[in-house]
């Protein structure tokens, strides 16, 4: 994964999720895009997807996702609370390792021309990915919702979308494609449902209307829980964090009379992100450790096994990873010992490589092991406070592992008559120290 991007395409139904289902189905099945996430909301009548994998992976799938969508969801018939001028409303993609912004825009551009070209969508190019410097804030895009924008796009060339007729598909919308960075979809339920109350403290705490900087929001009723909500987006959790997001909307609430009741992540959160705040703090609601971008991303390459939804059971995580390791030392301690059998004088002829087969038998556990080992290490950052003496004890099996069988490899030196098998052992020594020790390989040069 050493070009990896995501992208995040919102789409304009949260109600009816066989439509939903379709979408990811159409999404799901290119090599190298994995979805990540799905969050589906009535009220907003909304689904966010999460995406993440190789750019054209990527962008294939999010092509596929947007021409189903085009076809399932009628815009003329459409209603929520969440502002939207089309059925795949918005396409953001997001550089995460290899690729930078100027890449991910012209990505943007060849998937906003692919809309065209295969589904007849309009598309308009927002943020970093903006041909205008009035489209750069998609709130601009957005004004007038699918009703405004379809009448204003044929008579004001100002409103016309960037590829390619001046109008809107005529139950499709149109399309916003653009480049961010990470961005984190956070809302906080009041203990109120008068939604005046909510669009006061959006309004009080939204960058544009002078409050903190790098946040959107926006107030919004939630008829299904009886409660008022401010919907955010946070564009730079690093220089405006959760936690001061939070406690600017629980002081306005104060001030009017009411509380937060709680909060919610919509997708996924950059590990660092939850880090700089108490989860509890936040109220969130529902949170695990699944919603963490990181551990998803470690699911989908094979060092992490799947989630478990209930973050109480830590060993529920990392039992898979116990039981893989437990096999794969059984399986080269059994391979190592019958090599060793093989490698006594008495079972083999004076021209017999039994002390050598038995050598490379027993560093190949000593890599296996210590690669288990590195592996947990990188997990060890992404987990809770609770798991950490979990991660210890099955970190010291993979370490005893790898020192078992290199001590068992560095035993035969003195019966090798190999002159390569002997160095590739005493090689080996110091690479896997340095696996397990974190620090780099010396070569001398």
């Amino acid at each position: 994964m050493n070009r990896l991007i995501e992208c995040v395409p919102n789409f304009s139904e949260g109600r009816d999720l066989t439509t939903v289902d379709a979408i990811v189905d159409a999404m799901s099945g290119v090599a190298g895009a994995w979805v990540l996430d799905r969050s589906s909301d009535a009220n907003h009548n909304r689904s966010v997807i999460t995406l993440a994998g190789k750019p054209e992976a990527v962008a294939e799938a999010v092509i596929r996702g947007a021409g189903k969508a085009a076809e399932l969801i009628d815009m003329t018939r459409q209603t929520g609370v969440h502002p939207r001028i089309g059925a795949t409303d918005v396409i953001p993609f997001v550089p995460l390792e290899g690729v930078s912004i100027e890449e991910c825009v012209a990505l943007a551009r060849r998937v906003g021309q692919e809309l065209w070209d295969r589904h007849r969508i309009p598309v308009y190019f927002y943020e970093a990915a903006a041909t205008r410097p009035e489209r750069v804030n998609l709130e601009n895009v957005r004004k007038g919702q699918f009703e405004g924008l379809r009448e204003e796009a044929l008579r004001d060339p100002d409103r016309s979308p960037d590829i390619v007729e001046p109008r809107l598909h005529s139950t499709a919308g149109a399309t916003a494609v653009g480049v961010r960075k990470l961005l984190i979809a956070y809302n906080i339920y009041l203990n109120t449902g008068d939604v005046a109350v909510a669009k006061e403290i959006a309004r009080a705490i939204r960058s544009s209307s002078g409050g903190l900087r790098h946040v959107k929001a926006i107030g919004v009723e939630m008829k299904t829980r009886g409660l008022a909500q401010v919907s955010i987006n946070l564009t730079d959790f690093e220089q405006t964090p959760l936690h001061l997001v939070f406690e600017m909307v629980k002081r306005e609430a104060e001030r009017r009379g009411c509380a937060v009741a709680g909060s919610e992540i919509i997708g996924l959160i950059p590990r660092k992100a939850i880090e700089l705040a108490s989860e509890d703090y936040l109220l969130l609601e529902n949170f695990s450790p699944a919603q963490v971008l990181e551990n998803r991303l470690a699911a989908v390459a094979g060092i992490l096994p799947p989630l478990p939804a209930n973050p109480s059971e830590p060993m529920a995580t990392l039992r898979p990873l116990v039981e893989t390791l437990r096999e794969a030392v059984q399986e080269f301690s059994e391979r190592a010992l019958d090599a060793s059998r093989e490698a006594l004088p008495s079972s083999r002829t004076a021209n017999d490589s039994g002390p050598e087969r038995a050598a490379e038998t027993h560093l190949q556990a000593a890599f296996a092991a210590a690669d288990i080992y590195e592996r947990l290490v990188q997990l060890e950052t992404m987990s809770a406070p609770s798991m950490l003496l979990d991660w210890l004890v099955v970190k010291q099996a993979a370490m005893a592992a790898a020192r078992g069988a290199l001590e068992s490899a560095e035993a035969l030196l003195p019966s090798l008559r190999d002159a390569g098998t002997v160095a590739r052992i005493k090689t080996a020594t110091a690479e896997i120290e340095a696996k397990l020790s974190g620090k780099p390989v010396t070569t001398g040069k």
